[in-house]
């Protein structure tokens, strides 16, 4: 295994395990991403292979990836080494890992999309790879051709590797649009022209040029370009054509004739893309380019057999998935349904009827639309199994959160719209009308006008009205020149500021009326108004110089004028919490930081590498300052010492908009030409500023004034509105204001995604009057005693609105004449039960239940049950209404749980549980009558199962909040809190578990553990001791505090007085006792705490040895001595004397560790933790009675018995543990015992932790596997493992020098 050579290395050095001390973290967390939407330039810009697809952006490609347990797909990958837009990507047959793509700097690159990595490049190639694809008929080899030929074959590997040509597919006299390689028939290739005709190749046969043009086009020199061509699956020689005006065709390549031309409903309709439907012979789809119309056709049709209305905007491509992704799951298999007919003759399975059998392929199609939108549409079902609305297809040059509401962001982008996000759902909520060209840079009005100001490259600048959808006003002063910056006052709504090209920066009123019109020696890029004083506005500019104007004055002269760079200037941004301090940015890579009072340049913050975009102070800490550049960086500073105290590598590209809201000033949105945006929390850089505010600390440590803050040395403190919002707010409160301060901080602080939603549902349990909540609740996950009334009242409002939605399928299904015959017959002779059968025979479900009644009710039911079953096997949703008539609850529940539906399951579960769902007690003997009791705890054991499921689905989506949410909607606080604390929002678990009381306590108490481990490793000892001191039963973690506190005598000894411990002296004496004495916990406990802490070691190492060799020993005997010692100081565990019982005591740490993460189910990290026990043992000389061989034999066990819980079906085949294993497995349990928190069983996922990032991929030198999310970078700076690892490992490993730094 690929970590045992990782793990192995790092014993080469005695002491690596200090190494870990100096382990470094990225303060800045990514919390959300959103993806770019599909480009609509190129022809084959999708792809799919087996449960994955692919679209591309202009310089990205993202790659989705079915999540068999919940049966959706998710972002995978971001792949973007292309710096030149991308023209063709296609997915290699063979082997599903690959894809090949190109772009238009001539380069072409083949990936691996499980290793993430570049496998081979073909740089320069000779014209561009305008088309490209793999080649059918070997192994690895790509096709490409440029818009004129030839057809270059480049074989990546094997001993004819290289680039050649096609013997006869070159010299065309028209361009090629695109080219398709045949799957059965080897070699045979296909080109459609821009002309309108094909040219066909085959080996051995004679080559067919420029053949076939549509009837219309003979004898003329008109173009009608061919849009698609596919090979028909199932002949050798059929093709499918379509071209932009004269529509598709099939023809016969051999004989070159045109079989069918297809008729469209209407001569707009034109077709753009088509694909054949894998799943069903002779059918095939295709996407019209004017509005999203997806048609369904048959060969042997002329007509459509059906169409789909699925968006507004046309298709841009379409794919089918080859095989409909497989459903695995694990929660039920419906029962096989049996084609038994109750009147005893069992009957054959229904038949389909003609027409049933032509409308709906089981099929996915891939489909991107000329909007950017991308989906993935179950043709079958009739429904979006998957769907980004929107998305910006180009470069984002701005991005701005909306003044008077945090939860909403615009962004500008190159592809010539506006877009306004809602950052909690990532969805878009608005799009700006029409192309306005390339959009550079984006304003919102001040408060809630509603606008936004938006400034081009030709077209201007103009103002949009968001709510009415249209633009209101347009400035053209600046005539066609670009127009990079545009500002609005937010301390005078009338005034807007533009700077253009043409060197001016114009200041006018919003109706269109000069103010200023200041002129530069050269463009100007960037203007920023003053945040503190109205009148004052600096600009950005090309002559390398920062300039202040003073727009009260009538004068077009600067008031001050800074140089120093030595490129060009862009943007410019006004401190917000200093006066006259502002930032520039510049091509020369640097940041400077000038003072107006003082006409000096204060700082230059250099460590960019390429010139800088954006820039955003923190409206917060004064001295907080964030960089974006186009070294795809984005860095943050403190200004102080002009020190860098984080690079973030995320982004694929330049990053140009850098922004967060004041009122969530932690949250920072950036976004870039990679065409993402992604979402960052800032919070790791102010933790102990966090702890604080949990500490229940003086204001004083929590709310600063500007001065005192930007002094050197000061710990962060808050300084900006929203901190002293809340104080003010906090102070007029009466009684304990604890609560609503930690609600409002943590509010503050916490990014989106779910904390709003978790403390509404706090407010909830606590008893608040509902009239209280806020407008949005009913969007988030509710609380379920609100949940069926909210969504009640949502059902009524939808209906007054409109009651038909959808129209019906064509035409209907035709009658087989005798069966109907007969079943009249029956009908009219009073044999009920005999029509109902026949009836179900031709699929007439409804006409049998109808009548079936007249049997019994009895008959109906089971009738009903029947066609319930036969639904949830063909996975159709008219299955619901079924299940719910006859009361099938749980049936109903498991069929939406199945299919991934954990919301509908959710409600229909909550209804149950409410009486709302009729069950018939049919099974139950007359006489005995059920009581409802039973029923509903029935019910609420579904409902419980379901939430968790629930809660399940987003934490390991990375939204541990979200997770939270979902088990307190049921009241269930013990696994809320167990949710927040597994994904490391440690603050946020203390703050809700603070507020909840009693019933969260045990885990309040163990996140508080955590958080002051935490104030150990960034040296805030009293921080520390003021948590522990908040727990019950505190001693023993202040002990350990204590014993690893490295101050002189005196301070410790404060700290010992401060956690009512006797001093250092009188610790020894105890120590002696209590070692006479022969009580060796409380022996330990004092030597730890003594001027002798090495005393400790023999006694308790000693202790465990002789307890191990017992048979029956247990985890929970051992661990609390244990873990103990591995709190005694490192300098005193490296003397010399030590250093056998140090090798006895990292090994039991480590074997301990190993079981403890056995019991809490971390299963990445326990094979590196037995692995790393074994390696010390057979290097270091000690007696310890712990044998090598008994090691592995655990560790096998342990794998062969949980192995079945956890594989996923694509691995390899299961083998069931043996007899010896099973027992060994047993032993080991017994050993275990029950984890004593409940909940917090299962391994950390963080936030973000599924979010793909562009930058480097790492390999965790724990697992050997590539790391998803977070990255924690051990001290050489090379080693890497994943933040959830390192969490875990933390909890786990007890020897506290190896977690001096990995408790993040």
């Amino acid at each position: 295994m690929a970590w045992m050579t990782y793990i192995s290395n790092w014993f080469e050095q005695d002491d690596w395990y200090e190494g870990l001390q100096r382990a470094n973290m990225s303060q800045v967390r990514q919390v959300g991403l959103l993806a770019a939407g599909c480009q609509p330039w190129n022809r084959d810009v999708c792809a799919a292979s087996g449960d994955r697809f692919a679209y591309c952006a202009t310089l990205a490609i993202y790659v989705y990836k079915l999540d068999h347990r919940y049966n959706e797909f998710k972002l995978h990958a971001i792949m973007s080494e292309h710096k030149k837009t991308i023209t063709a990507i296609s997915w290699c047959p063979h082997n599903p890992d690959l894809f090949a793509s190109g772009s238009t700097d001539n380069l072409v690159i083949i990936w691996d999309v499980a290793e993430q990595k570049v496998i081979a490049k073909l740089d320069n190639t000779k014209g561009m790879p305008a088309s490209l694809s793999w080649c059918w008929n070997a192994d690895d080899a790509v096709a490409f051709a440029s818009h004129r030929g030839p057809l270059f074959i480049w074989t990546i590997s094997g001993p004819d590797s290289g680039v050649t040509v096609h013997r006869e597919a070159h010299s065309f006299l028209s361009d090629i649009c695109t080219f398709r390689w045949h799957a059965q028939k080897r070699g045979k290739v296909v080109f459609g022209h821009l002309d309108g005709s094909l040219s066909i190749f085959q080996p051995g046969s004679k080559s067919q040029k420029h053949v076939l043009r549509p009837e219309s086009l003979e004898g003329t020199d008109e173009e009608d370009p061919v849009t698609a061509l596919e090979w028909d699956p199932l002949s050798t020689d059929y093709l499918l054509v379509a071209n932009l005006h004269y529509g598709i065709r099939l023809v016969d390549s051999e004989s070159l004739y045109c079989i069918t031309t297809f008729n469209f409903p209407s001569a707009a309709a034109s077709v753009q893309c088509l694909a054949w439907v894998p799943s069903a012979p002779g059918m095939f789809v295709t996407g019209d380019s004017q509005v999203g119309v997806l048609r369904v056709w048959n060969v042997s049709r002329t007509t459509p057999i059906d169409n789909f209305k699925l968006k507004k905007t046309g298709f841009h491509c379409l794919h089918v998935l080859n095989s409909p992704p497989r459903k695995k799951f694990s929660i039920q298999s419906p029962a096989r349904n049996h084609h038994t007919s109750s009147t005893s003759e069992a009957l054959p399975p229904p038949a389909l009827t003609q027409n049933q059998a032509f409308s709906l392929p089981p099929g996915h199609a891939v489909c991107c639309f000329l909007d950017g939108g991308v989906g993935l549409y179950d043709m079958g079902a009739k429904k979006w199994d998957f769907l980004r609305d929107l998305g910006h297809v180009e470069t984002i040059f701005d991005c701005k959160f909306k003044p008077d509401d945090p939860n909403l962001l615009a962004t500008a982008s190159f592809d010539g719209t506006i877009k306004v996000w809602d950052i909690n759902t990532l969805t878009a909520v608005y799009t700006s009308p029409g192309n306005e060209g390339v959009i550079y840079s984006l304003s919102w009005a001040p408060g809630d006008l509603n606008c936004i100001a938006g400034a081009t490259s030709r077209n201007g600048a103009f103002i949009w009205d968001v709510k009415k959808g249209k633009m209101v006003q347009r400035f053209n002063e600046h005539g066609k020149n670009g127009i990079f910056c545009i500002a609005w006052s937010h301390k005078d709504s009338k005034r807007i500021a533009t700077c253009s090209g043409d060197g001016f920066c114009i200041i006018r009123t919003i109706d269109g009326k000069v103010l200023h019109k200041y002129k530069h020696p050269a463009a100007v890029f960037g203007c920023d108004w003053s945040q503190n004083n109205k009148d004052m506005i600096a600009t950005g500019c090309e002559d390398k110089s920062v300039r202040v104007y003073y727009v009260a004055t009538s004068s077009d002269q600067p008031l001050k004028v800074f140089s120093g760079h030595t490129a060009k200037v862009f943007h410019v941004r006004w401190s917000p919490l200093r006066e006259g301090i502002l930032c520039s940015g510049s091509d020369d890579g640097s940041v400077r930081i000038w003072d107006y009072t003082q006409d000096a340049c204060i700082n230059i913050l250099s460590g960019h590498t390429a010139p800088v975009r954006g820039l955003m102070w923190n409206t917060e800490i004064p001295y907080l300052l964030i960089s974006g550049s186009w070294d795809y960086t984005i860095k943050v500073w403190d200004t102080r010492e002009g020190t860098c105290l984080d690079t973030v590598y995320d982004h694929g590209a330049d990053v140009y908009g850098l922004t967060c809201h004041p009122s969530r000033p932690f949250t920072m949105a950036s976004c870039s030409r990679d065409s993402t945006v992604r979402l960052w929390s800032l919070t790791p850089l102010i933790t102990p500023l966090q702890i604080n505010i949990l500490a229940d600390r003086s204001w004083e440590e929590i709310i600063g004034n500007t001065d005192y803050a930007i002094e050197q040395g000061t710990p962060p403190l808050l300084c900006g509105k929203a901190s002293r919002d809340i104080k003010q707010e906090v102070e007029k409160l009466t009684g304990n204001p604890q609560m609503k301060k930690l609600r409002w901080f943590s509010e503050c602080l916490s990014p989106p995604g779910g904390s709003d939603n978790l403390w509404n549902l706090v407010a909830v349990i606590k008893g608040q009057d509902d009239s209280l909540l806020p407008q949005n609740y009913c969007k988030g996950i509710m609380h379920l005693k609100h949940l069926i009334k909210f969504r009640t009242s949502e059902a009524q409002e939808l209906t007054t609105v409109k009651m038909c939605k959808f129209g019906g399928g064509i035409g209907m299904p035709t009658k087989e004449e005798r069966l109907k015959e007969a079943a009249e017959i029956h009908l009219r002779l009073g044999q009920i039960q005999r029509y109902c059968e026949l009836m179900v025979e031709l699929g007439e479900w409804d006409k049998a239940l109808s009548v079936a009644p007249g049997v019994s009710v009895k008959y109906w039911k089971k009738l009903m049950q029947r066609r319930a079953d036969q639904l949830i096997q063909e996975d159709k949703d008219d299955v619901i209404p079924y299940c719910i008539a006859i009361g099938e609850v749980k049936k109903l529940v498991n069929f939406f749980m199945s299919r991934g539906q954990l919301k509908e399951a959710l409600l229909v579960a909550q209804a149950a549980c409410e009486g709302n769902m009729q069950t018939f007690h049919v099974s139950a003997p007359k006489g005995s009558s059920y009581s409802d009791d039973i029923y509903n705890e029935d019910f609420n054991e579904l409902l419980h199962k379901v939430s968790t499921e629930l809660a399940e689905w987003h934490f390991q989506d990375g939204r541990a909040v979200l997770a939270a949410c979902c088990h307190l909607a049921v009241d269930n606080i013990e696994l809320a809190m167990a949710s927040l604390i597994r994904g490391n929002e440690l603050e946020l678990a203390v703050s809700v578990g603070t507020v909840l009381g009693e019933s969260a306590a045990p885990a309040t108490h163990y996140a508080l553990e955590l958080l002051a481990r935490k104030c150990m490793m960034i040296s805030t000892w009293n921080l520390a001791a003021d948590l522990l001191l908040m727990t019950p039963d505190n001693e023993l973690q202040l002990v350990k505090l204590c014993a690893f506190y490295p101050g002189c005598t005196e301070e410790i000894n404060d700290l010992h007085e401060k956690c009512k411990l006797p001093t250092v002296e009188e610790c020894m004496q105890l120590a002696e006792t209590a070692h006479a004495d022969g009580n060796i916990f409380e022996t330990i406990k004092y030597y730890l705490l003594s001027q002798e802490p090495e005393k400790a070691l023999p006694v308790g190492i000693d202790f465990i040895k002789e307890y191990i060799k017992s048979s029956d020993w247990t985890l929970d005997t051992i661990y609390p001595v244990l873990d103990l010692l591995s709190y005694i100081r490192t300098e005193k565990l490296v003397l010399h004397t030590c250093t056998e019982a140090r090798n006895e005591l990292l090994i039991l740490c480590g074997y301990i560790g190993a079981l403890l993460a056995i019991r809490r189910q971390y299963q990445s990290i326990v094979p590196a933790l037995y692995e790393y026990t074994s390696q010390l043992l057979k290097r270091r000389e000690v007696s310890v009675p712990l044998k090598i061989e008994r090691l592995s034999e655990e560790l096998d066990a342990w794998r062969a018995c949980t192995q079945s819980v956890s594989r996923s079906s694509e691995e390899s085949p299961y083998t069931p543990p043996s007899d010896s294993q099973r027992m060994v497995y047993a032993a080991l349990l017994k050993r275990l015992k029950e984890e004593p928190i409940k909940g917090i069983i299962g391994p950390d996922y963080v936030t973000g932790s599924n979010l793909p990032s562009h930058s480097d991929v790492h390999i965790s030198c724990l697992t050997g596997l590539k790391i998803q999310g977070p990255v924690f970078f051990l001290e050489d700076g090379k080693s890497a493992i994943s933040l959830n690892d390192a969490l875990m490992w933390a909890k786990q490993y007890l020897a506290e020098e190896l977690n001096k730094r990995l408790l993040p």
